[in-house]
């Protein structure tokens, strides 16, 4: 049985990536660290209460007593690294919790991999270990070309304090690659969105303060454009990449779904009209503006052909289907309550 660390997996990305690992790939033990912050849920993970291939351990990546002593007790056999403070507003507002989480995090793990893979010298080379790091398009900053998609090759050029701890995660990755020849991957997708993902994102603010018939309020005159990744699909793309990828290598994870944020919006109220129409007026009435955020970049976007020609991945669901089952599906379960 091959036994693989899972962080940050009672978060929105990692629980759905959990649940499929432990479908897909039954012979796996996943053992799932998780601080549990404001944007994690024990409740995604309840139908795994009774498997005995799920292992839930509440602590912090950036202690690296605990991190080595589940090194130890475990032999892990893979990392895949999802553990991050994420959200921009946050990280502008609190930018050392973002260095403290995604930098030294980070830091502690690939540490703790080197040393418990790579460092015992009483032991033969391991088998197959792997770290599979998660990143984010941010890392390469704004798109200025309306036809240019960011590749792999793309200079790294972060423009807020998110993106540049996650851009000082995959430098300390390719540090160990480099210097320890450390099996790692690195992966970077457009914006996730999906089930179980935390209203303070776009999405699933939009949705919310709709339903709740509330001012839905975007940034500027909303025309930041950004390319959508259903959760599902970008989980798929991690298998994939994390059984099949080639050592040292960047993988770039997108859908060919961009849109401004104000389509976005309108998109979900129209969806919205369709199914549950107001009385007096269109969803789309409750669309505000207010102040443009702080370095906020105007677009996204990752060209994901070295994915889907080198080991056959593609988005298999649009952002039309996703976002509507998504809403059909949050006024089923309010219509249940």
């Amino acid at each position: 049985m091959q036994k693989l660390l899972v962080t940050g997996g009672a978060g929105f990305i990692g629980s759905h990536l959990i649940h499929l690992f432990l479908k897909q790939h039954p012979q796996y033990f996943i053992v799932n660290l998780d601080k549990l912050t404001y944007a994690a849920n024990r409740y995604f993970l309840q139908e795994l209460n009774n498997n005995p291939n799920h292992h839930f351990v509440e602590g912090d990546v950036t202690d690296f007593s605990l991190v080595s002593k589940l090194f130890e007790e475990f032999e892990f056999d893979g990392v895949i690294h999802l553990a991050a403070e994420s959200h921009v507003d946050r990280s502008i507002s609190d930018p050392l919790l973002f260095v403290k989480t995604n930098i030294e995090g980070t830091g502690v793990l690939l540490h703790a991999a080197y040393l418990h893979w790579l460092n015992k010298s009483d032991q033969a080379t391991p088998a197959f270990k792997r770290f599979l790091y998660i990143s984010t398009d941010e890392v390469c900053g704004p798109l200025d070309n309306d036809t240019v998609l960011f590749t792999e090759h793309s200079p790294i050029n972060p423009k807020n304090p998110y993106s540049s701890s996650k851009a000082a995660g995959e430098c300390l990755v390719h540090s160990y690659i480099h210097t320890y020849k450390l099996n790692a991957i690195i992966t970077r997708s457009t914006n996730n969105y999906g089930p179980r993902q935390h209203p303070e994102k776009l999405i699933p603010m939009v949705l919310k303060h709709a339903l709740e018939q509330r001012p839905i309020l975007l940034h500027g005159d909303g025309s930041s454009i950004r390319d959508w990744l259903h959760v599902e699909d970008h989980c798929r793309a991690i298998d994939c990449i994390f059984h099949n990828g080639q050592h040292g290598a960047c993988y770039n994870i997108g859908a060919n779904e961009e849109r401004t944020n104000l389509e976005i919006a309108s998109m979900i109220c129209t969806i919205l009209d369709s199914l549950q129409p107001l009385k007096k007026h269109t969803y789309n009435a409750f669309i505000s503006f207010i102040a443009e955020r702080l370095g906020q970049d105007r677009r996204y976007g990752l060209n994901y052909t070295k994915l889907r020609e080198t080991l056959g991945w593609k988005p298999s669901i649009t952002l039309q289907k996703g976002i509507e089952h998504l809403v059909y599906s949050q006024i089923t379960k309010l219509n249940d309550c």
